[in-house]
């Protein structure tokens, strides 16, 4: 079989061919043929435009029907796909499109405009999609599969880095089939009768997942109102029965929270990952939706595959160490090797802390145009991951810090290095220092502390006009200086503690 992601699709278009591929809401809008078939016209379309295989070709959208198809699409010809976040400001669009020097941007109406006004040099077209020039590209034969080799890239997935500055993790055809067979065969098996409901961007996690659910001819949903609805995902996943959802610990904490008195009905799997889900959350969620749960520890370097705590594990209330587990992120996938490292790479003795260190089949290839992060990331053979954690006797892996000072709010990643280099452009913010502090909804949101005189109002409108919304501090704390050691390094845990203390009274 060839090597190409896209070849799942063929198979299924072939072999099931008249199972729905692709639904919004209850009505299913392609079978397996039709989406085969779209995504190799949409892929001898993209080739006529002068493509050639490694090309990248960006998708910027919300989540839509044709997003499926245009990820399809885009592999069948030999492409790279960079699926961008759909949250991010024009300018996050135009460094991403600029670094990764894509060639043809497929946009979503609501988003062309912001993407036409920070356009690089090296884009020469956006495509929107639902317009006449994006249905042209489906105007003319199919073409066959290319072939590809399995480490032929073929998702550029950018993710915020410690810098400020966003790197490309290079997913090839054999990181992403190697993550569609463990997610097979351990964290939520799909046959053809099952099906995904993407509540999440398919611009990451739940996109990622359609893989292995493809592999299978089981069916993508997409809720008809194209956001996240606890009532309308429960309506969903009982119309259409053996249901996986991919979420972030706040999407599972709102459905546990749901008022709706009808018990949950269809759901095969609830899948979580992207932060941390506090204990008594996850008991909260087993007591309402049973032996579902399913926790995942990945990143955008090692996508959806590091540790896995599967549903039995959860579910398992007579073990005497199941709180522990339940606190925990599970253990490595079979197929990886997982070790916690000392600052010299060195493993640590069980149940002591240290770096959390990956290998195998799903670690990216390296970073885009990038050699020296590449190099110190993946020194040794092991994907860095920058988390902290300790391992115990059982092999069950507890995070104990994330990428030190790394915000994770709502499953996305906020780096504060990001939005600190945006507000020390305010003359009149002569330092500036971004914490996470707990929230209830959302896990964690920004806040900043500031040396300066600068308003609020005004580094509200900075953060506006270079960032993403969602990045945006929630509250700024204004105070005479920031805590330092004997370096003038910044003490982030001091500040935090500090957060914390005043938080609490």
């Amino acid at each position: 079989m060839s090597a190409n992601i896209a070849a799942g699709l063929r198979q299924a278009g072939e072999t099931h061919a008249n199972r729905p591929a692709v639904a919004i809401g209850r009505t299913t809008l392609q079978s397996y043929a039709r989406l085969a078939e779209r995504a190799a016209r949409l892929a001898s379309g993209l080739i006529k435009l002068g493509l050639h295989a490694g090309d990248r070709v960006a998708i910027a959208s919300k989540n839509r029907p044709e997003y499926v198809e245009a990820l399809y699409g885009i592999w069948w010809a030999g492409l790279a796909a960079v699926p961008a976040n759909a949250k991010l400001h024009g300018a996050e669009f135009g460094y991403i499109l600029e670094a990764s020097e894509t060639r043809i941007c497929l946009a979503g109406p609501e988003l062309a405009d912001a993407i036409s006004e920070h356009r690089p040099d090296n884009l020469d077209q956006i495509i929107v999609i639902g317009s006449v020039d994006f249905d042209a590209l489906f105007d003319t034969d199919p073409a066959p599969l290319t072939d590809v080799e399995r480490d032929d890239l073929a998702w550029l997935f950018f993710t915020s880095g410690t810098t400020g500055r966003p790197k490309g993790a290079m997913l090839t055809h054999g990181n992403l089939g190697a993550m569609a067979a463990m997610h097979q065969a351990h964290v939520d098996p799909a046959t053809t009768a099952d099906c995904i409901l993407h509540a999440a961007p398919l611009s990451h996690g739940s996109g990622i997942y359609m893989i292995p659910h493809v592999n299978q001819a089981a069916c993508n949903v997409l809720p008809a109102s194209g956001s996240f609805d606890p009532v309308e995902i429960f309506d969903l996943a009982e119309a259409w029965g053996g249901a996986s959802l991919f979420a972030a610990p706040t999407m599972v904490k709102r459905m546990t929270d749901c008022p709706d008195e009808t018990p949950p009905r269809g759901f095969r799997g609830i899948i979580y990952g992207g932060g941390p889900m506090y204990v008594e959350d996850a008991r909260a969620a087993l007591g309402r939706f049973g032996a579902c749960l399913v926790e995942i520890y990945g990143q955008g370097e090692s996508p959806m595959t590091i540790t896995v705590c599967d549903r039995e594990t959860i579910a398992d209330t007579s073990d005497p160490r199941w709180l522990d587990k339940l606190a925990s992120v599970g253990t490595a996938f079979p197929e990886l090797d997982v070790m916690i490292a000392d600052a010299d790479d060195n493993p640590m003795a069980v149940g002591e802390g240290g770096e959390i260190l990956v290998r195998g089949a799903t670690v990216m290839n390296g970073y885009w145009r990038n050699p020296e992060a590449t190099a110190e990331t993946l020194r040794g053979g092991w994907l860095h991951t920058g988390d902290m954690g300790s391992l115990d006797a059982d092999g069950y892996l507890t995070l104990m810090d994330r990428a030190k000072d790394l915000v994770i709010s709502g499953g996305s990643n906020i780096y504060p290095r990001e939005i600190e280099e945006v507000l020390l452009q305010h003359p009149d913010v002569t330092e500036v220092s971004v914490i996470g502090r707990p929230d209830p909804e959302w896990g964690e949101v920004p806040v900043a502390y500031v040396v300066g005189a600068a308003t609020e109002v005004e580094l509200d409108a900075l953060c506006l006009n270079n960032i993403a919304r969602f990045k945006r501090p929630k509250a700024y704390v204004y105070v005479d200086e920031l805590p330092k050691n004997n370096y003038g390094k910044i003490l982030k845990t001091e500040l935090r503690d500090r957060d914390n203390a005043a938080s609490a009274s």
